[in-house]
């Protein structure tokens, strides 16, 4: 069987969708809470400017792949209005539960669907946009995701991936330091897993850097396609066209 990477060991690929599963199994009931501690609060703004960018309008048809706890289908949900329709996925059950729970709270009523990014049960040319955040690095088959994603959105439709990159060289060592040595351990302080946080750290530096997706996205069938570096590259917002 062919081998892939989780975190920094090499498993079966069979073995990755499960050993990820298992992961976000554990921090599902304390992912809000880490995410604002591991950021200090900054992945908002970097899924707040993500909204902004994909301009998305009433009546438009959204699929949120990976939505987890619920911050961009809550906020697309918003935009459509009710003449359009905002799709919220996720193939951890926990996680999705967790992402439905809140959007009700939150007066929101989507569908919630769990479903494999790398096989979507859509139809062709079905969604004027695909948003993907902090998920794709997590996918076994990336470039099969990607064309998937291509697949169900309309033509001239807009993908919209926000991932964690490759930070400025200035910022490496801090960085390094801060994933490796603190993270790990806010893990085992708030929500008593080191072992998936330092696997989320590890998992980011295996993930492709900006060019490297950006040249994935063209491959698969994206045109225009362009990033914009947040906060000194610790995530990046990638942006394509369907041809």
């Amino acid at each position: 069987m062919s081998k892939t990477h989780f975190g920094f060991q090499q498993v079966d690929e069979g073995e990755k969708a499960q050993r990820v599963r298992g992961v976000f199994d554990s921090v599902a009931p304390r992912y809000d809470v880490m995410n604002d501690l591991m950021s200090m609060g900054l992945h908002r703004g970097w899924k707040a400017y993500t909204v902004l960018v994909a301009d998305a309008r009433p009546g438009q048809q959204v699929l949120d792949i990976a939505g987890g706890t619920g911050d961009l289908a809550m906020a697309f949900a918003r935009k459509v209005g009710p003449g359009g329709l905002v799709v919220h996925t996720d193939i951890n059950e926990a996680m999705l539960r967790t992402g439905r729970d809140r959007l009700i709270d939150g007066g929101v009523v989507v569908p919630s669907l769990v479903c494999d990014a790398e096989k979507l049960p859509f139809a062709t040319d079905r969604f004027d946009l695909v948003t993907v955040a902090f998920g794709l690095r997590n996918m076994t088959h990336k470039e099969q995701a990607l064309a998937e994603m291509r697949r169900v959105l309309k033509p001239g439709g807009k993908l919209l991936v926000l991932e964690f990159s490759r930070v400025a060289p200035p910022l490496e060592k801090a960085y390094e330091w801060y994933s490796f040595q603190v993270l790990p351990r806010l893990g085992r302080w708030v929500a008593r897993d080191e072992a998936s946080y330092r696997y989320l750290a590890e998992s980011i530096r295996m993930h492709p850097g900006q060019e490297e997706l950006k040249a994935m996205m063209v491959k698969n069938g994206f045109g225009h396609v362009d990033y914009h570096n947040l906060t000194g590259g610790v995530a990046a917002l990638h942006v394509g066209i369907k041809c």
